[in-house]
């Protein structure tokens, strides 16, 4: 039984999918790093135990190589014994003979024993090869996948490194783009927009402020000269602001009178 639980361990451990495995898992390496750990035990585990079976059934080929060299000498025996019979009772000797014949019957026998220990280990001799057969290519199998396992693991690590990479890149990129040294001159550029707007818009309202003071002034002047020449009629005198048409107004005052 223990056989058989060896090799269906191993025979389920070579027929694993890795892919399949890795999909399932919630951190791949660390998956990874747990099946390298079992493959190695059991791969330590199967090597004891396929050397345990190759080692028990090198001692029944052993035995049987026995049983067959025992099974020759006996024949031979029982030929040699047969023959000294012949020899003996062609001598006129038979009870020599009968004694060689015993002796040849016995060698017989035994040769008959050791020839059926040689037919009966046959068969458990010819599954026990099957199977050190079985468990020597699962074991390779077994090897393989491992090897499988490591060079998955040192991919998936260089991929998670490179991932990660990426990832810092990207984050920089972010960053940059977060202090974008562009977006504030853009502010600044704007903030001094609106000053200058500010300025021309003042500069506007104090240019309207001086037109006005200036027309006030204007009206102060035609004011004054109104008063200063009103002053000169009544004192009799003829301002010279008035010109010609007031030279005509008292001229026709006069041929009036």
């Amino acid at each position: 039984m223990q056989k058989q639980s060896i090799f269906g361990r191993i025979a389920q451990l070579a027929k694993a999918n890795i892919n399949s495995i890795l999909d399932q898992a919630e951190d791949p390496e660390k998956m990874l790093d747990q099946m390298l750990r079992d493959y190695t035990n059991n791969i330590a585990e199967a090597e004891s135990a396929i050397a345990q079976t190759i080692g028990n059934l090198r001692l029944m080929q052993q035995d049987r190589d026995e049983d067959t060299r025992n099974a020759a000498d006996w024949g031979n025996k029982a030929l040699a014994a047969s023959s000294r019979a012949d020899q003996e009772r062609s001598n006129g000797d038979d009870a020599r003979a009968a004694k060689y014949d015993s002796l040849a019957k016995v060698a017989i026998q035994r040769q008959m024993q050791a020839e059926s220990e040689v037919r009966s280990s046959a068969p458990t001799i010819a599954s026990q090869e099957q199977v050190v057969e079985k468990l020597k290519s699962g074991l390779e199998q077994m090897k393989n996948k491992r090897q499988q396992l490591i060079a998955k693991r040192d991919e998936l690590v260089a991929r998670a490194k490179a991932a990660e990479a990426q990832n810092q890149v990207h984050d920089a990129i972010k960053s940059i783009d977060i202090m974008d040294p562009s977006s504030e001159v853009s502010r600044f550029e704007e903030k001094i927009r609106r000053e200058e707007a500010r300025v021309l818009g003042a500069s506007e309202l104090a240019a309207s402020s001086l037109d006005s003071q200036f027309e006030e002034l204007e009206d102060l002047g035609e004011e004054l000269e109104v008063e200063a020449r009103l002053a000169a009629l009544k004192q009799g005198k003829n301002p010279g602001a008035l010109g010609e048409g007031a030279a005509e107004i008292e001229g026709s005052s006069y041929h009036g009178a």
